[in-house]
């Protein structure tokens, strides 16, 4: 039995550092792809995860295969092309550890997943089946996503989605607002950055536009992440921020992963639907995520930057209470 499994993208990211004495600039290799992000949290907080996924037959592709074992995420669902080559991508960070992306994947293994690849059998024992948006962006991938989803909503599981919007990755920004918005009508719980949010609700603000959200799509939980603010949810008519954690940031790559990661695994501890949560969890829940938010950005990286429970508990405990609920 699975608590989550995610569908996507895994791939290599090449995270630049800097020499403070010369500053000569190099690239450190790490591995990548935010639905296995999510999965590293969860495999931090001792959850079971399982990932389906494509990377190519190469050194890159079997040092992925190492890490996700090493990290305990299950690996029987991950595929290896013999044509295309993994996924890489270059990450810029600027002085505030903010991110930009270059990616090499015209085209990569993670868009070449076939539908008669996706086992479906991990899917059956999974409690919660994730994915994003970069599998979405071409074929075959975006079948066979699809496909997966809709058979796991068959299946009665719960639905995450991240629209993790990557604009040089789509042809045009109105393709990737048609696949978010399909992915959102496939969903029970969706993450979005600001930019995101903005993307598909236009020039509402956050109170009207996450419930235009939620009643469009029949969403049962949405939040929206809002850097060392912290993040907005919506549930039904409840609707609040709660304020984030003030960390020195060396690296932001990974962690809105790091946020659902947390919200999934409070998910699965009240061990409920996303719909029946009350108010008081939806808070817990979303002061526990910010937490391991900021946390993973205090490390390079977006796997090795997810925290272990004891850190998240232990920043939860010493700053206290300091949600901001408006409802």
């Amino acid at each position: 039995m699975f608590d989550v499994t995610a569908i996507g993208e895994l791939l290599i990211d090449f995270t630049q550092t800097r020499n403070p004495e010369d500053e000569t600039v190099s690239f450190v290799q790490n591995p990548g792809g935010a639905p296995v992000n999510v999965l590293a949290a969860l495999a931090k907080f001792n959850r079971k995860p399982a990932f389906i996924g494509k990377v190519g037959n190469d050194s890159f592709g079997h040092f992925l295969e190492q890490v996700l074992i090493d990290c305990g995420i299950h690996t029987s669902g991950l595929t290896f092309s013999n044509e295309i080559r993994t996924t890489l991508a270059f990450v810029h960070l600027n002085e505030e550890g903010d991110r930009s992306f270059s990616f090499y994947r015209n085209p990569g293994a993670d868009m070449m997943l076939q539908t008669e690849e996706v086992d479906h059998e991990i899917l059956g024992q999974s409690k919660i089946v994730h994915f994003g948006s970069l599998s979405l962006t071409d074929e075959p991938a975006r079948t066979a996503t699809f496909a997966a989803i809709e058979q796991a909503k068959v299946m009665g599981k719960i639905i995450s989605f991240d629209p993790n919007y990557r604009r040089q990755l789509w042809k045009c920004e109105d393709h990737a607002k048609e696949m978010m918005k399909k992915g959102l009508l496939n969903s029970d719980i969706v993450k979005f950055s600001e930019e995101e949010f903005h993307l598909l609700a236009g020039e509402m603000e956050f109170c009207e536009g996450t419930d235009y959200l939620m009643k469009e799509n029949q969403l049962s939980l949405l939040f929206v992440t809002l850097g060392n603010e912290g993040c907005l949810f919506r549930q039904g008519k409840d609707f609040g921020k709660i304020s984030g954690f003030n960390v020195k940031a060396v690296d932001t790559t990974g962690a809105g992963d790091a946020f659902l990661g947390g919200i999934l695994y409070k998910l699965l501890e009240y061990n409920v639907h996303p719909s029946q949560l009350k108010l008081s969890e939806v808070v817990e829940m979303a002061r526990f995520a910010n937490t391991v938010a900021a946390l993973s950005c205090t490390k390079k990286g977006g796997i090795p930057s997810m925290p272990a429970l004891e850190e998240v508990e232990e920043l939860l405990n010493r700053e206290g209470s300091n949600e901001n609920v408006d409802v």
